[in-house]
């Protein structure tokens, strides 16, 4: 209870990401043991100040773009063009997609893909899994704040 009586009160301007806070930076400087000498760390600075990554792209971007270069050996273009007739309307529209479409096709039923919502969140016209396809990625934070 206390806990969120403080949070409440934090003044939401000091909230907001600006050009020398990053997002959460409330919560990081909780844990930068910087200003105190001789204090050690609870975490690397590298760590405690990286910039967040959506959770697809946590595993880093090796794997995410090794999955997109298997996906492109195992989707031609051909096979894009002519989706499975049982999809109806929901078609992948990647190669990646496509792949992991199909592995599901292999491991369940048919009247499964019934049970499967694709999550695409209302203020983003992007359907690529990976945060760095939405533009704010490695978009600069405004100079003026």
């Amino acid at each position: 209870m206390q806990f969120l009586e403080v949070s409440m009160n934090i003044d939401p301007a000091d909230k907001l990401i600006t050009k020398d806070r990053i997002e959460k930076y409330i919560l990081r400087k909780a844990f930068d043991m910087s200003d105190e000498p001789g204090a050690k760390p609870y975490l690397p600075d590298h760590i405690l100040y990286r910039q967040k990554e959506q959770f697809s792209d946590g595993v880093g971007y090796g794997w995410i773009d090794a999955l997109k270069d298997n996906a492109e050996l195992h989707v031609t273009d051909e096979m894009m063009k002519n989706p499975k007739p049982e999809w109806g309307s929901d078609i992948p529209d990647t190669k990646e997609a496509y792949w992991y479409r199909t592995m599901f096709d292999e491991h369940f039923p048919p009247q499964c893909a019934d049970t499967v919502v694709r999550w695409l969140p209302t203020w983003s016209n992007q359907t690529d899994p990976s945060g760095r396809a939405i533009s704010t990625h490695n978009q600069k934070y405004d100079e003026k704040k």
